[in-house]
């Protein structure tokens, strides 16, 4: 659709709704990563099932998410993300769902059907955020794509703080089948509202002329979605994009710097709540509260990352400036959680994780800046990259923490690999990442 044929009328905000449908599925796609924790002590008892089990179950969703990244971004470069995203969307939930009814598999099966269900979840997922990176491309322009991006982003910490407390309920009052078959109901609701009201900007009936000019003009790629259409018949050259993705000083920054914040995420994600048990000896139910503190802090540092580097961008800093500023000052709170070795106060220290997850969620703008450096021809692939590097840590970090704990029989050395993590990360965009601007491919024929 030309610009000429979008119709005039008063100025619409279509943008923003497509933004909280984003935000929604985000929420979601992180809840059903949790659905199994949440459930895992009931599932685990009634199922027979043992710690090795129960270890080798959740380790499918890693493997199956990261080895799909850059196939993931390819498809969404070659079918465009709104196909792409019905079918993750539809079958996650659809995978998410059947979890709800491995108690009817005989006991001999229920590992293994467990940890294909959890497998094909990953595998379907896979496309979810290198698919929002686009959309936010797609939709908004340069001066508040990380205000967008951030909101989006905001949903793994709304996810903890809210679902964690509801699937528990589900667990406790209706048994933990229901965990699985409610959020997949919700997913298949969200897949419906996702057909129905998210479309590329100049095929969207609800956008005017005004609205679509204006993201336009600011450097939202409009027609990223028709581009892939039309690129359907040509063999897109993914090897040499992927070498070149690889050869630029920049990216390479970039996603390494992401593995560095995503190693702070899966210490919260992982040995939180452990930490606070075994170290700092609290009850399972007071951690149970304590433990959405720091993911409330962090949706607040997610949120205001993204207005803090997009309110600098429209006073006048370069895009570098903009972006850097809130990884650095993010990245030096984050570090505060080394603060917690030196401490017995318990109000002190949940300060000190808030602090520090706070921090992580301020400064983390990877999405937002690879909307800005993804070269246009392969944005799905670069943000599959991207999302590749950052997830290793999912692999990573537990095991190393693992490691670090049982030796040395504390949990101070882990905290101190955390804070080390933090300042990694912003020596990445310090040191090596260098002028933020899109990559442009050299000749690929």
């Amino acid at each position: 659709m030309s610009l000429s044929s979008v119709p005039e009328k008063s100025n619409s905000h279509v943008r923003y709704v497509i933004l909280v449908i984003v935000f929604l599925i985000t929420s979601v796609n992180y809840a059903d990563r949790a659905t199994l924790s949440i459930a895992g002590s009931a599932v685990s008892r009634e199922l027979g099932l043992d710690a090795g089990d129960m270890g080798i179950i959740f380790s499918a969703f890693g493997w199956a998410y990261l080895i799909m990244q850059i196939p993931g971004g390819w498809l969404l470069d070659r079918y465009g993300s709104k196909t792409v995203y019905t079918y993750s969307l539809f079958f996650w939930s659809l995978f998410t769902f059947l979890q709800g009814f491995v108690g009817f598999i005989p006991l001999a099966y229920v590992a293994g059907s467990l940890f294909i269900l959890r497998f094909m979840l990953g595998f379907s997922e896979a496309p979810s955020f290198p698919a929002n990176a686009r959309i936010v491309a797609a939709w908004f322009p340069t001066r508040e794509r990380a205000t967008a991006s951030s909101c989006f982003n905001a949903g793994q910490y709304f996810a903890l703080a809210l679902f964690s407390p509801l699937l528990g309920w589900l667990t406790y009052a209706w048994g933990w089948e229901h965990v699985f078959t409610v959020m997949g109901v919700i997913g298949f609701i969200l897949t419906w509202i996702w057909v129905k009201f998210v479309h590329n900007p100049t095929g969207h009936p609800g956008i005017s002329r005004r609205e679509l000019e204006y993201i336009r003009q600011g450097g939202a790629m409009i027609d990223m979605d028709h581009s892939s259409k039309k690129q359907t018949k040509k063999t897109v050259p993914a090897g040499k994009y992927v070498r070149q993705i690889l050869g630029s000083r920049m990216l390479v920054g970039i996603f390494l710097g992401q593995y560095f914040i995503n190693t702070i995420t899966w210490f919260f994600l992982t040995w939180f709540p452990i930490y606070l048990v075994q170290e700092r000896g609290m009850s399972i139910l007071k951690v149970g509260f304590i433990a959405s503190v720091p993911a409330i802090f962090g949706f607040i540092g997610g949120i205001l990352g993204g207005v803090t580097s997009d309110w600098l961008l429209k006073r006048g800093l370069s895009l570098t400036a903009a972006r850097k500023t809130p990884i650095v000052i993010g990245m030096l709170l984050a570090m505060s959680i080394i603060m917690c070795n030196y401490t017995q106060s318990e109000v002190l220290i949940v300060t000190f994780m808030a602090l520090s997850f706070f921090g992580k969620g301020f400064g983390a703008l990877g999405w937002p800046i690879i909307a800005d450096t993804a070269p246009k021809e392969a944005t799905g692939l670069c943000g599959g990259i991207f999302n590749a590097f950052g997830n290793i840590a999912s692999i990573v970090t537990p095991l190393v923490i693992g490691y670090l704990v049982k030796e040395l029989h504390s949990f101070n050395g882990a905290l101190i690999f955390v804070g080390i993590s933090a300042l990694a990360a912003m020596l990445c965009y310090l040191l090596v990442v260098g002028e933020i601007k899109r990559m442009e491919f050299k000749d690929v024929a």
